[in-house]
């Protein structure tokens, strides 16, 4: 029992290190389209400025938020149980 425990433990830990990878992926993402847009790209300028590391780590507070705002909405709601419709992005409202 105990060393099923432990599997299920660390299945969950590396479901939770990809679920990480995923939104701080996506908060890059969603840096970099936003700083297109209000940037321009010199010959010799950087690509990554602290205002861009300061918009990710907002942008991957705000989904993390989202997620667990998700997670608690449907708490029975399980792998299985779960509807894939696509939701709203969370950082479309700004």
């Amino acid at each position: 029992m105990l060393a099923r425990m432990e599997g299920a433990k660390a299945e969950a830990e590396r479901h939770l290190a990809i679920i990480e990878r995923q939104i701080v992926t996506r908060a890059e993402r969603a840096t970099i389209n936003n700083g297109i847009k209000s940037r321009l790209f010199g010959r010799f300028s950087s690509n990554w400025s602290r205002a861009d590391e300061r918009d990710c780590q907002e942008n991957v507070a705000i989904l993390r938020l989202a997620r667990r705002r998700d997670r608690c909405a449907h708490p029975q709601a399980g792998a299985a149980g779960r509807s894939h419709r696509r939701r709203p992005h969370p950082l479309s409202d700004r």
